[in-house]
């Protein structure tokens, strides 16, 4: 878990939290990408980026059932 933090200031990485979680829950980026209505390669754009709208995070979120949120509680 310590890598989804980048280690210069500790921030989140929001997108390897939601490819590990997407793994966890032994889903396929064709699966989240439809569900999220977008192409295969913008999900592999998402799992690089280290912040993230907080809409889209919501809609992550619903889809994945999972709160991301509380990650950003942690490090507050």
């Amino acid at each position: 878990m310590d890598e989804l933090y980048q280690q210069s200031n500790n921030k989140l990485h929001i997108g390897s939290l939601i490819k590990e979680e997407l793994e966890r829950q032994e889903r396929t980026v064709s699966w989240f990408a439809r569900k999220l209505c977008c192409d295969r390669s913008n999900v592999y754009k998402l799992f690089k980026r280290s912040t993230i709208d907080t809409e889209l995070l919501v809609r992550v979120s619903q889809i994945l059932q999972y709160d991301f949120f509380e990650h950003y509680k942690n490090i507050l």
